[in-house]
């Protein structure tokens, strides 16, 4: 049997997405376009374990495949669902393996949060590693939010979107975490 494929610099995304409801050459399309980001997700996530980010991955899109008849447009980024999906992963890798999680803060990140926590003040080597360790004291939740935010760098708009939450609730929840970091910081200075 044969089928016309059109081309995918002549298609959106969301066509590209009810393609791939239906034609699974279309799903590689978005495979393709999203492989990336998603390994880093579950790679920052992991630790920088290699091989489980790889697996974990190919689960987020193996799920993503089985149910993308269920998806719908609701006006976010394609990606937010996906990120969702792997978020669901390594929740469960970690609570099945009950392992800790690490992530590596880039300098230029690190200052952001400092900046939107209000400690723009200069930090030393020993500052900074004062300010991680008041980030490893936080509920895994919140981790996960400051993570999302500062490292992964998605909107607020996507954050709401992976928890089902508002904006205006994900914002929210990022700058108490931001307070309540700010608020140790000062008792400890």
């Amino acid at each position: 049997m044969f089928s016309l494929r059109r081309h995918k610099k002549n298609l959106s995304e969301p066509e590209i997405i009810e393609l791939a409801k239906t034609d699974t050459y279309y799903f590689g399309e978005l495979y393709n376009t999203y492989f990336e980001r998603i390994y880093r997700f579950t790679f920052k996530r992991l630790g920088g374990n290699e091989e489980v980010a790889g697996d974990l991955t190919q689960q987020t899109f193996i799920k993503a495949m089985a149910n993308i008849q269920k998806y719908e447009d609701r006006g976010l980024p394609f990606c937010s669902w996906l990120y969702r999906i792997a978020q669901n992963e390594v929740s469960m890798f970690f609570r099945a393996s009950k392992t800790t999680k690490t992530v590596d803060i880039d300098e230029n990140r690190f200052k952001d949060i400092c900046a939107e926590a209000n400690l723009n003040r200069y930090m030393s080597e020993e500052d900074q590693e004062q300010l991680v360790g008041l980030l490893n004291e936080m509920e895994q939740e919140q981790l996960d939010l400051i993570e999302l935010r500062f490292f992964q760098e998605l909107s607020f708009k996507e954050i709401a979107d992976i928890y089902k939450i508002t904006e205006a609730n994900a914002k929210m929840r990022v700058y108490r975490i931001l307070e309540k970091l700010n608020k140790k910081w000062t008792e400890r200075s």
